[in-house]
């Protein structure tokens, strides 16, 4: 006998816009169901660093002076083609409300940094800080027997078991081989972790976006929300109008449900499905050439949104946003492992080279625009990567990615295929394939611009982000140092993203729309399912879940309202 659950919304993914959604919803007295695919909540927000970019929050505008007007004009220098004013106006209006109702009325913790500066900084309306927040810390504990279902860090990212927190958390871990106080630091957090682990069989502290996932999740038990993991959405149900009435659950869940107010498609983007990324990414047309470490992008959302009526609107400046990746396997299992380059190859010492030996950028620039300068570069090239290098003092110092610095040994990365390491330039450009004419002439001049501390031919080091991404204890560029002591190391760096900007077509109130431009009665859609709202732009830290979490609020509290709307049309 199939199973039948009744409820008022049902929200596929529990991802931060999902539960935002639902949390909002439930606040209202609503009765809502959250069906997440995987074993464990939270999606690939709680992989994440957990930051939010929501400009015109109270605080963080009152520290800064920023304005509407700043945050529109830098918007709409971002991505001019594809600027979504009324999309854009949507969430400036909604971010004082939503960033209050968290903090006030759920389990939601942030904090403000003084600096947290914009991705371009050069263009007009860019700030400081005051627009990108972060979550506070959480005991996994508040979710009591519930906490094994929080999604797992990605181990890669980790550090023995600790996922250290953007910023000074973060500077910390960077100076721990460096600094006696930052060493007593690290070695105090990693014993705690590893205590916690052998006790509890996880860690118990959370940072970043699994902080932000379990204070979320609390949030939407306690407000009555029913949040089923292991249940995946397998198919929309329709009335004979084309309107949205239910789906079709599998796994622990399995049945029918009956939404009253219809189904809210929150279960992330496509770029783990290989038809729609071939489809829209220009550079894996023909596959093999892109790697995501996102949770749960698999493109199911699409899928039931196209299947319903609904279409993908690519018409973004960007289709993704794009995190250069390492690609390599653990030695037992041989599983595949990726580690996104998101804070590091800013650092000084470091420069990436395509297969020339040549630099094609500035490695200071987020992970998302580095990554447009690497597409860019390799536009007619079949296949696109380049190779991160750095000499023994960054080795020892910073380490590359995953390959940890001194006093971690070096051998186990140079066994799975992630480090390679020569003698001399030459012999290095010689083991990965690189032309040595080529490197040598390039690290020869980023070396004479590092000593300078001046980029000349990139302008690394010129900005505010730049240096944020860089190590500010480092003079006189934070972002750069010669490579001149060898052995040199290389890790090979391949095309992922964290997320897609073309997804789902909605309008300005996140209802789903037809090739005709008229709406799904019933389906609505947010997250990384859906378009984003900056038209294919990056423009900050967070620049995924700030639009989330606030577009996932502001279906929840307008729900009611846009059903009565559109019964309201119907009865004419």
């Amino acid at each position: 006998m199939t199973t039948t659950y009744n409820c008022d919304l049902l929200i596929v993914g529990s991802g931060v816009a999902g539960l935002a959604a639902a949390i909002r919803a439930a606040h209202d007295g609503l009765n809502v169901i959250v069906a997440e695919k995987s074993p464990h909540f939270g999606g690939t927000t709680a992989l994440s660093a957990g930051w939010s970019w929501v400009p015109g929050n109270r605080k963080g505008a009152a520290a800064t002076g920023d304005t509407r007007a700043e945050a529109e004009e830098y918007l709409r220098a971002l991505a001019p083609d594809s600027y979504n004013a009324k999309g854009v106006a949507g969430f400036l209006d909604t971010v004082p409300e939503a960033i209050d109702f968290f903090e006030n009325d759920t389990d939601v913790v942030f904090s403000y940094p003084e600096k947290a500066p914009d991705y371009q900084m050069d263009l007009p309306g860019a700030k400081l800080g005051g627009r990108a927040i972060l979550p506070s810390d959480a005991d996994v504990r508040m979710l009591g027997d519930r906490r094994k279902e929080i999604q797992p860090y990605l181990s890669s990212y980790t550090v023995f078991g600790y996922m250290p927190q953007v910023g000074p958390d973060l500077t910390q871990f960077l100076h721990a081989n460096q600094s006696p106080k930052s060493f007593t630091y690290v070695a105090a957090k990693l014993l705690k972790t590893w205590k916690d682990i052998a006790l509890h069989g996880q860690p118990i502290k959370r940072t970043n976006g699994s902080a932000l996932m379990v204070r979320m999740v609390r949030s939407a038990l306690d407000a009555g929300v029913r949040v089923w993991t292991g249940t995946p959405v397998q198919q929309l149900r329709t009335a004979a109008d084309g309107s949205v009435t239910g789906a079709v659950l599998g796994g622990k869940h399995a049945g029918l449900v009956n939404a009253k107010l219809g189904v809210v498609l929150a279960g992330g983007g496509f770029s783990a499905d290989d038809e729609l990324r071939q489809k829209y990414f220009a550079h894996d047309t023909l596959g093999g050439q892109h790697f995501t470490p996102t949770q749960g992008h698999d493109g199911s959302s699409a899928r039931m949104a196209m299947a319903a009526g609904g279409r993908i609107n690519d018409n973004v400046s960007s289709v993704a946003s794009w995190a250069p990746v390492t690609v390599f396997k653990y030695l037992r299992g041989g599983a595949q492992r990726l580690f996104p380059h998101l804070r590091q190859i800013g650092l000084p010492g470091m420069i990436t080279v395509d297969r020339d030996g040549k630099r094609f950028g500035n490695e200071a620039l987020s992970y998302h625009d580095f990554g447009r300068q690497m597409l860019d570069h390799h536009a007619n090239e079949q296949d696109v990567y380049a190779w991160i290098i750095g000499d023994k003092r960054l080795m020892d110092k910073y380490g590359i990615g995953y390959a940890k610095p001194w006093p971690v040994p070096r051998g186990f990365f140079h066994r799975i295929g992630y480090l390679h390491k020569g003698r001399s330039i030459a012999d290095l450009a010689a083991k990965i394939g690189v032309d040595p004419q080529g490197l040598e002439q390039t690290i020869e001049r980023f070396n004479r611009d590092a000593l300078a501390g001046k980029d000349t031919e990139f302008g690394r080091g010129s900005t505010a982000y730049n240096h944020f991404r860089g190590d500010m204890e480092h003079k006189p560029n934070p972002n750069l140092a010669p490579l001149a002591k060898g052995p040199f190391y290389a890790a090979k760096v391949q095309m992922g993203d964290i997320g897609t900007f073309a997804g789902i077509d909605v309008d300005d109130r996140s209802r789903v729309i037809r090739e005709d431009g008229s709406r799904i009665d019933g389906l609505y859609s947010v997250g990384a399912a859906a378009v984003s709202v900056f038209g294919g732009g990056y423009p900050g830290y967070g620049s995924h879940i700030g639009p989330a979490l606030v577009f996932g609020y502001r279906l929840g509290r307008d729900i009611l309202e846009l059903v009565g709307e559109t019964r309201e049309v119907r009865q004419r």
